[in-house]
C-alpha cells in the first residue's frame, strides 16, 4: 500500500504515534499529493532508536495500513538529565495544596501550589483583572507550577480555559498546548464544578496535561 494519506489521517498518525510510551512528540511531513516524504520524532532515551524506529513502523502498519520506508524516520532524543525520572513520574498524583486568587485595581494575581512526589510547587501568573483574565491566570499559575515540576524538559501554553454550562452542571474546560521543537500538539481537559471556578480550572488544567504526559493526577 502506497503512503500517501490525507491531512486528517496524518493528524491521527502524529496522535497515535504520541501515545507511544517513549515518544514525546512527533511529526509527519506529506507531500502536497499526500505522500509521507519525512517523520521525525522526539522521544526519550529508554529505548534505542532502531527499535523506535520498529516501533513506529509498526504503529503506523497497525493503526492505519501504511507501510513506512524506515530511512525516512528521524529520531532525535532527549538527554537524560533534563528528563523526570521514569520511575518516579510514572505514577505522580498532583495534590491542589493551595489556590489564591487577589485584585489590586485593574490587575490580578494568581497563586497555584501543588505538591507532586511529596515536593510543593508554587505557580504564579499576573495580567488583567477581567473575569475572562481572572480565569486565565488561575490555569497559567497551574501551568508555571508543572513546569517547574518538569525543571523545563517542556513547556506548556494556554489557548484558553472557560465555564460552560452542560445541562444542569457547570463545567470547566482548558486546551492546553505542548511546545516542542517539532511543533505544537493541543489537549483539552475538564472538570466539573463541584467546589468553586478556581478549583475546576485547576483540575481542568492537569486534566489536559494528562492526555499527554499520562502521569499527572488529582485525589
Amino acid at each position: 500500500m502506497e503512503n500517501t494519506v490525507s491531512s486528517a489521517i496524518i493528524a491521527e498518525i502524529e496522535e497515535a504515534l504520541s501515545q507511544v510510551a517513549e515518544i514525546k512528540a512527533a511529526r509527519v511531513v506529506a507531500s502536497s499529493d499526500g505522500f509521507i516524504e519525512e517523520i521525525h520524532v522526539l522521544a526519550l532515551p529508554t529505548k534505542s532508536p532502531k527499535q523506535l524506529v520498529r516501533d513506529i513502523e509498526s504503529t503506523i502498519m497497525a493503526a492505519f495500513g501504511v507501510a513506512i520506508d524506515h530511512k525516512i524516520i528521524s529520531i532525535a532524543q532527549l538527554g537524560p538529565d533534563v528528563l523526570p525520572k521514569p520511575e518516579s513520574k510514572v505514577h505522580a498524583r498532583a495534590r491542589i495544596h493551595a489556590i489564591n486568587a487577589e485584585v489590586t485595581g485593574v490587575q490580578a494575581n494568581s497563586t497555584v501550589t501543588l505538591e507532586l512526589e511529596g515536593d510543593i510547587y508554587v505557580g504564579t501568573a499576573s495580567g488583567p483583572a477581567s473575569q475572562t483574565g481572572r480565569q486565565r491566570l488561575v490555569a497559567l499559575a497551574t501551568l508555571n507550577a508543572v513546569e517547574q515540576y518538569l525543571h523545563g524538559s517542556m513547556s506548556f501554553a494556554l489557548e484558553d480555559v472557560e465555564i460552560v454550562r452542560l445541562g444542569r452542571e457547570s463545567v470547566a474546560v482548558s486546551c492546553i498546548v505542548l511546545v516542542t521543537s517539532l511543533g505544537e500538539q493541543a489537549f483539552s481537559g475538564s472538570a466539573l464544578v463541584r467546589q468553586n471556578e478556581k478549583d475546576s480550572i485547576v483540575r481542568a488544567t492537569l486534566d489536559a496535561i494528562n492526555r499527554r504526559m499520562g502521569f499527572l493526577t488529582t485525589p
